[in-house]
């Protein structure tokens, strides 16, 4: 067999040199097993990077030891107004088993503040468009002793539509606007809590993305921003975090802002289920036994039943980097711990690209992945998933595994049910959709209630995750929804259709050839394929 070593302990890259090799993929709620022809290049996720072994010193350290400015605990004093920003629910991808991170951090900082005679502290959830996090997410995500003694008034969600919370602190050489969080603008120190789940994440965005408003955002989610990041997972070559940085510059200019970053490695599961990461061929008759079983139960369960017991497991992630101080110090040193654990190693680009879709992206925590999402996920989220060059060539060909089920969530996803069913089908043009409708579903007054009394994501957010696939449309030739259980919602996205793997891939081979070289992402994987 023909390897390409990661780490001496484990194969990340495996071609498969029989005539049946079966391998695991996700299709929405459920696994199947599914031959893939001999020749195909595998990747799979690196070893996890050991967790450090006591992360509450790890983050005290930090705290005393920041990079470019003086310890957290020489800029307090007593009276001063402090506002701690945590991210929201989109990551880590599933929710981490408790404690949270951010729970961590929140401990340690808030006792500091208290112990240096600042009580004019609120905690705010830097959820930018996204739905607002419900208070039993809030809850868990901070502890019950947090949560008790500062929500509602004092921890609360962003509001990216309330007028009077909101306060322009400029803008950008390039005319790009940045309207923050009021409290947050106005505070005599601003300390962002982050989790860094893939390179794109942390940074200068955490402050001008997460807290800023509509006008704001929309200067940089764009489709020629999205079509000039190559990828967005590559920070180096991302229009989208050149633009961010600009921003940013402006709110490290303006404000007095703390960063504390961690980086967390690939555990998503716990010693029951992490079977699921390995390499098909090195299971256990054990291994074996307990993927039989999770299978036949799910296929016995109602769909609705399935997505719930696979949300209801926390994911198992461990911290392996805190660093706190001055933004892009901090964050550089949180990229190269992230890249340590995500490159892999790859030579040469394929013809067609294999990938299936699990049920969870960071915009359908505890919720449906509606067809739009499912689109993020393969154009938006894996097809980006390299640094340097696409994994797939110009013009090949993406099959994606999944069931593409015409369902949405009503409570969480009001504006994609519209996006979908009156937009698409008059045009998929991202241009035309920015300029002609995006801010008629920014303004409905209907969208902005539900976004800010309710769990909606915002009324433009359809409009950003379907820019967010734009480079990967531009790139690929032809994608096959593998295993779609209709024809209507792949068409809906211009799509083909095929009933299951070896149809799409006998289909992709009498567009690419018969010896079309193959790579399939092995889900559920976070990888950056680290193109030679």
């Amino acid at each position: 067999m023909a390897l390409q070593l990661r780490r001496k302990t484990h194969e990340s890259v495996v071609y498969i040199d029989r005539d049946s090799a079966p391998r695991i993929i996700p299709s929405g709620e459920d696994f199947i097993l599914e031959d893939l022809p001999i020749g195909t290049r595998v990747l799979y996720p690196n070893p996890s990077i050991k967790g450090l072994p006591n992360r509450e010193a790890a983050i005290r350290y930090a705290l005393n030891h920041p990079l470019g400015c003086d310890p957290l605990f020489a800029q307090l004093e007593p009276g001063m107004r402090v506002t701690v920003a945590v991210d929201d629910i989109s990551l880590p991808l599933p929710p981490m088993a408790t404690p949270d991170i951010r729970q961590t951090i929140l401990e340690i900082v808030l006792d500091m503040l208290a112990g240096h005679g600042v009580d004019d502290v609120h905690i705010i959830i830097a959820n930018s468009l996204h739905r607002k996090m419900t208070e039993w997410e809030m809850k868990r995500m901070v502890g019950p002793r947090i949560f008790s003694e500062y929500y509602p008034d004092r921890y609360y969600n962003h509001d990216a539509e309330w007028t009077d919370g909101l306060v322009k602190i400029g803008e950008t050489r390039h005319k790009e606007p940045l309207v923050l969080n009021r409290r947050c603008a106005e505070s005599d120190l601003l300390i962002y809590a982050n989790i860094n789940l893939v390179p794109m994440d942390g940074g200068h965005k955490s402050v001008a993305v997460g807290l800023c408003d509509y006008e704001s955002l929309r200067a940089h989610h764009d489709p020629q921003t999205i079509r000039d990041s190559d990828s967005y997972m590559d920070p180096a070559r991302s229009a989208l975090n050149h633009k961010v940085t600009r921003l940013g510059k402006i709110v490290d200019e303006t404000l007095n802002v703390f960063h504390i970053e961690t980086a967390i490695n690939n555990r998503m599961y716990g010693a029951d289920m992490d079977f699921l990461l390995r390499n098909e061929d090195d299971f256990s008759a054990f291994d074996r036994m307990k993927f039989e079983a999770m299978r036949y139960t799910m296929s016995k369960l109602p769909r609705p039943a399935r997505r719930k017991l696979l949300h209801s497991r926390p994911a198992q992630y461990e911290m392996i980097a805190c660093h706190a101080g001055k933004t892009e110090l901090v964050h550089e040193k949180i990229v190269a711990k992230g890249f340590e654990q995500y490159a892999i190693p790859i030579r040469g680009q394929c013809d067609i690209l294999i990938t299936g879709i699990p049920d969870i992206s960071p915009y359908n925590v505890y919720s449906i992945l509606n067809p739009l999402l499912v689109q993020v996920m393969a154009l938006g989220y894996h097809f980006n998933f390299y640094r340097n060059k696409p994994l797939l060539k110009k013009g090949g060909v993406m099959i994606l595994h999944h069931p593409c089920y015409d369902e949405f969530d009503h409570q969480f996803h009001p504006s994609y049910i519209e996006f979908f069913n009156r937009l698409l089908p008059e045009t998929r043009d991202a241009f035309t959709l920015r300029e002609k409708y995006e801010r008629e579903f920014a303004n409905n007054p209907s969208y902005i209630e539900m976004y800010r009394r309710g769990n909606a994501y915002h009324g433009a957010h359809p409009f950003f995750m379907w820019y967010w696939g734009e480079n990967g449309r531009q790139h690929v030739g032809r994608v096959i929804a593998a295993g779609a259980e209709n024809a209507h919602v792949p068409a809906m996205l211009g799509w083909e259709r095929a009933d299951n793997l070896t149809e799409a891939i006998a289909m992709a081979r009498s567009y690419m050839g018969n010896s079309a070289e193959i790579t399939m992402l092995h889900q559920p994987i976070i990888g950056i394929a680290d193109m030679e």
